[in-house]
């Protein structure tokens, strides 16, 4: 018997995303801290959410934080407060998010860009129910129940450094691991319709006519690897397009950015080097980010030979994209951005070179 479950927008009757409810359900009565994992869109802050609402805190204060937002002496001050004249600026004794959420629940989205000095700190939260506010000596005792969300694959973090193993021993009391969109294929239509109704009311329309059967295959085809965010924002936006409630939607325009008039900026360059027998090519980024990928060319080129321009270019581009999938652990997303492409243009080249089918 198939169940469902909506409340609070998260809508769905997928086994993975019911399992990921059962799971909630069971934890969040207990005042342990709770690691949210998934990549982003899945709905990991509503997660957290409904985990304080379903606890016994639910009637204490819920507060959130995105360690991402604030460089390393701000996210400290504002998670641990400080004390009066504890830097520049510091005219009075500022509470922190741990005295502020005492009783209740915090929420720490983005848990993989913290400092290692919040990190320590964070340990002793957990371990002991105490902190010293920047500036300060004297220990601040709070109960508060942590709960922390990541998109990052923080046991690697931790193996190679990047991150406390303590701490995420700590933390890791249990984890809730949220499946991406496209492995939740039998909510995809549910979802896409709850966002519709709902933008047709925000648009004043007296109902929702559906959509038709073209835009449902599109729907269901895509990869959505902005998960449930991309998910409702292509359907808000198709509904208020087609502007007409007595017509089903039928137009599916998943990048906004799609035009023939888009700007295009070159931010890579072929660093051409010396040919060898194995000829390596490296494409140069220029973020910061994005480490260079190195290919190598799959054989040398005989030259003295009658060679086709169009063959060798492909094979070409098909052994580049191979080597940045391979590098990448065959995530085409990160793949796409190694390569400076859009997720939808390396699955256009994956589709022309039929290496999509390998992906499966």
């Amino acid at each position: 018997m198939s169940r469902s479950f909506q409340q609070d927008n998260l809508i769905g009757q997928s086994n993975s995303f019911l399992n990921v409810l059962d799971q909630v359900s069971q934890i969040a009565p207990l005042h342990k801290p709770v690691l949210i994992i998934g990549e982003r869109g899945t709905g990991k802050e509503l997660i957290a959410a409904r985990l304080h609402y379903l606890s016994q805190r639910w009637d204490q204060n819920y507060l959130t934080l995105n360690c991402a937002a604030l460089n390393e002496n701000l996210l400290e001050s504002e998670l641990f407060g400080h004390e009066a004249g504890a830097f520049t600026g510091a005219a009075k004794r500022h509470e922190g998010r741990f005295e502020r959420a005492n009783g209740g629940t915090l929420f720490l989205d983005e848990l993989a860009n913290t400092p290692a000095m919040v990190q320590e700190k964070l340990l002793r939260v957990i371990e002991y129910g105490e902190f010293e506010r920047v500036g300060g000596s004297r220990s601040v005792k709070v109960d508060v129940r942590l709960i922390c969300a990541t998109n990052e694959d923080l046991p690697s973090m931790a193996e190679q450094g990047e991150f406390r193993a303590d701490l995420l021993d700590r933390l890791a009391f249990d984890v809730i691991t949220l499946p991406p969109m496209r492995e939740r294929q039998e909510d995809i239509l549910v979802l896409a319709e709850h966002f519709a109704v709902n933008m047709a009311r925000e648009l004043g329309f007296e109902l929702f006519s559906g959509f038709s059967e073209k835009a449902k295959r599109i729907l269901l085809e895509h990869e959505w690897p902005g998960n449930v965010r991309e998910l409702k924002n292509v359907v808000e936006r198709s509904v208020y397009r087609t502007n007409n409630p007595y017509v089903p939607v039928h137009h599916i325009q998943l990048d906004p950015f799609e035009s023939p008039f888009r700007p295009r900026n070159r931010v890579r360059t072929l660093d051409r080097r010396p040919q060898t027998e194995n000829t390596v090519v490296a494409i140069k980024e220029q973020s910061s980010d994005n480490p260079p990928v190195v290919a190598k060319a799959a054989s040398s080129f005989d030259f003295n030979q009658v060679q086709d321009f169009k063959v060798l270019s492909e094979n070409f581009e098909m052994d580049l994209i191979k080597q940045a999938l391979a590098a990448n652990q065959f995530n085409q997303k990160k793949t796409a951005e190694a390569l400076n492409l859009t997720y939808h243009q390396l699955r256009g080249y994956m589709k022309k070179y039929k290496l999509l089918d390998s992906q499966q």
